[in-house]
């Protein structure tokens, strides 16, 4: 029942109404914020402890009344030097009210469940404080990662924060850091002003654009095959086209990551490796995304690779034939994916004109193993 707070070490008011020879009648009403004498700081620190009672319903409710603190008690205690287990939990249940964690995240003994609490549930103001303390991002990085995959946080915090990743030698866990970590290192990120950059509201025009998109990777793609074999932009996604091409190479690399599928499908094409590689990692991508991807005959052999790499994607069948029957997936892959296709098809790939003649003889030697384990 302590949460990891030193009991002892609290007032002994406190101590008494937590211990376990209070009457339950005293910690109900204390649940439910009534405790007379105390300072605002220790009301909310007997609240918080009581969510883990013994009894449930001074458990329950005493989680009500910590969601919902009656104005004095939650601005009285804000003033205070909370319990970091404490803390931990008030970042909870507001995490998207800016003034409460304005205050939380100046107390000195916030720590990293807080932290990350509210760079995964930041709202685009919120982000911006949280990103403005580098001394606590640089002693937590997984509060930079969950900055970073925050899609209200801001383009251009997002930048600040992963430079500043990058030039203090951190290794994140986010997709494509690599890739966004080489853009970073070509690129001048501008100095915080706390306001919107250009870069910002470009950033929200392509996010808008591209949510007004109903494409469904299933049935369509963001290109057309013309009569001599080429893909073409359609024509409803030129508006998406022309905004993505705007941005910079780490801002296309953030909305291949966390954006649509019309924008993956769009910057799986980029000419920079480090976009269309951004985009085969996406963890937005889902199957018909990689189906799609898979089929196109224009896409790179490394965003190929990628996608024959992932297990996930493997696991589907017509993936997998999509990439042995594509001519830009690297032979040493494409192989090791026919022996997991059904006979009929590797009968169809050992005739077919339209994969490489490696496939093909791939697919006869295949067709040879069967039937000499047949006999």
């Amino acid at each position: 029942m302590t949460l990891g707070i030193d009991v002892s070490s609290l007032p002994p008011q406190v101590q008494r109404i937590v211990g376990p020879a209070a009457p339950p009648p005293m910690k109900m009403m204390a649940a439910g914020g009534v405790v007379p004498g105390l300072k605002p700081g220790d009301v909310v620190t007997v609240i918080a402890l009581l969510t883990a009672a013994d009894d449930p319903k001074i458990a329950e409710k005493a989680k009500q009344t910590l969601a919902k603190l009656p104005p004095p008690i939650l601005n009285g205690a804000l003033d205070a030097d909370l319990e970091p287990a404490v803390i931990d939990m008030l970042s909870g249940d507001y995490a998207g009210d800016a003034n409460v964690v304005t205050k939380l995240l100046r107390m000195p003994r916030i720590g990293k469940v807080a932290l990350e609490t509210f760079a995964e549930r930041a709202t685009e103001a919120i982000g911006e404080i949280v990103a403005t303390n580098e001394q606590r991002l640089l002693e937590h990085p997984t509060v930079i990662e969950k900055l970073y995959m925050n899609k209200r946080v801001r383009m251009s915090t997002a930048d600040r924060i992963l430079e500043l990743a990058v030039r203090n030698g951190l290794e994140l866990s986010i997709p494509a850091f690599k890739e966004a970590a080489a853009a970073i290192k070509n690129q001048l990120i501008p100095e915080a002003t706390g306001k919107p950059t250009y870069e910002d509201k470009l950033a929200e025009e392509v996010s808008r654009i591209a949510e007004q998109l109903s494409l469904d990777p299933a049935v369509e793609d963001t290109h057309e095959v013309d009569e001599e074999g080429q893909e073409k932009l359609r024509e409803q996604l030129k508006p998406l086209y022309a905004r993505l091409a705007d941005l910079t190479v780490s801002q296309k690399i953030r909305r291949a990551t966390l954006g649509t599928s019309a924008e993956r499908l769009l910057l799986v094409r980029d000419t920079n490796r480090l976009v269309a590689s951004a985009a085969a990692q996406s963890p937005m991508m889902n199957e018909s995304d990689a189906a799609r991807i898979s089929l196109s005959r224009q896409i790179s052999e490394d965003v190929l690779r990628i996608i024959a790499m992932n297990r996930e994607w493997t696991r589907s069948y017509q993936i997998k034939l999509n990439l042995i029957q594509n001519p830009r997936t690297p032979f040493t892959f494409a192989t090791r994916l026919i022996p997991h296709l059904r006979d009929n098809d590797v009968r169809a790939l050992a005739k077919s004109k339209n994969v490489t003649a490696s496939v093909q003889q791939a697919a006869r030697q295949q067709m040879s193993r069967k039937d000499t384990k047949k006999k």
